[in-house]
């Protein structure tokens, strides 16, 4: 058994892509898309075809929904490929604003059911700022399922489980960078891979504070920079991977054990842990990593937002 399938046996393997040409190899159950991976794709010869029939079939509506309908035409191309869930992303730069991501959440989903597609096949992206975790409380309250996304820091994991969100994404590998920079030539490859790389035991510390009190909210890795990473996480609930790190686990053959387990996670003594707007916002402010990861973040998905609207001007 290749690592791949061996670690379809404790997780729930997702597929990080807007190239959904090549999801059927992989077999993923979900999918990730980010504006970032659909303006890689929209400028391949085979993907361009797709922003420019949108636009032309939407010429003269407003930018943004033009947007997301391009955004939902990726996402029903990948779902009709895969038998589970697609994220779509709200625009990064409504990040700090409530009340336009729920309207835009909405509307991304009215998009969706127009096609046929059911609302548990989607989760909206969200910035896991505290106004996207608001937003996300209303969406879900309204029966529609969200992803937190640029989550780096437990303050951001604890107010999502009081929000009750769907699922979220840690980026591991965002916080690997971060670390691996900030330690410069004192950084040792070796003795902070897998169990012991700061992504992977930011993940590992979400994961047995939700298992331990109860908390429905699912944990997706994501962001990952090697295979160590990804295998050092076996049994978290979901795990989002690129196609070239799919490809490498394809085809090691190494064998591959249950690193997270819920059992395990009940058992430990863990102190219970609530956050205000005020708490949680210190609580950011005070790790560096995550506030630095975080507004980065929101400035590179905006960047290529406004890329990807200018080759929609431009078809």
């Amino acid at each position: 058994m290749n690592q791949l399938d061996a670690l379809k046996q404790f997780t729930t393997v997702v597929a990080d892509t807007g190239d959904f040409r090549q999801l059927a190899q992989f077999r993923p159950q979900d999918a990730t898309t980010n504006p970032s991976l659909i303006l890689k794709a929209v400028q391949k010869p085979d993907y361009a075809p797709l922003l420019q029939d949108t636009v032309s079939k939407w010429h003269g509506r407003d930018l943004a929904e033009v947007m997301d309908r391009l955004l939902v035409r990726f996402g029903c191309e990948i779902l009709s490929i895969i038998p589970g869930r697609v994220s779509t992303e709200v625009d990064a730069r409504l990040s700090f604003d409530t009340n336009a991501t729920v309207a835009r959440a909405e509307r991304i989903i009215g998009l969706y059911q127009a096609e046929g597609v059911h609302i548990d096949r989607v989760l909206i992206k969200v910035a896991a700022t505290w106004e996207g975790i608001e937003a996300a409380r209303q969406l879900e309250s309204r029966g529609i399922h969200t992803n937190l996304t640029l989550l780096f820091s437990f303050a951001q994991a604890v107010a999502c489980g009081q929000a009750k969100v769907q699922l979220i994404s840690p980026f591991v590998g965002r916080i690997y960078d971060w670390h691996k920079k900030q330690a410069g030539s004192a950084w040792d490859e070796a003795a902070m891979a897998g169990a012991n790389d700061p992504g992977v035991q930011s993940v590992r510390a979400i994961f047995n504070h939700y298992k331990h009190f109860g908390i429905a909210t699912e944990v997706m890795g994501a962001s990952f920079r090697n295979v160590g990473q990804i295998t050092a996480l076996a049994g978290c609930d979901l795990l989002t991977i690129a196609p070239d790190l799919l490809a490498q686990l394809a085809t090691a053959e190494a064998p591959l054990a249950r690193a997270l387990d819920t059992g395990a996670a009940r058992a430990l003594d863990l102190p219970a842990v609530n956050y205000d707007e005020a708490g949680f916002r210190y609580a950011l402010n005070h790790d560096a990593m995550a506030t630095e990861k975080l507004a980065e973040g929101i400035r590179a998905f905006a960047a290529d937002a406004l890329k990807l609207e200018q080759l929609m001007l431009a078809a």
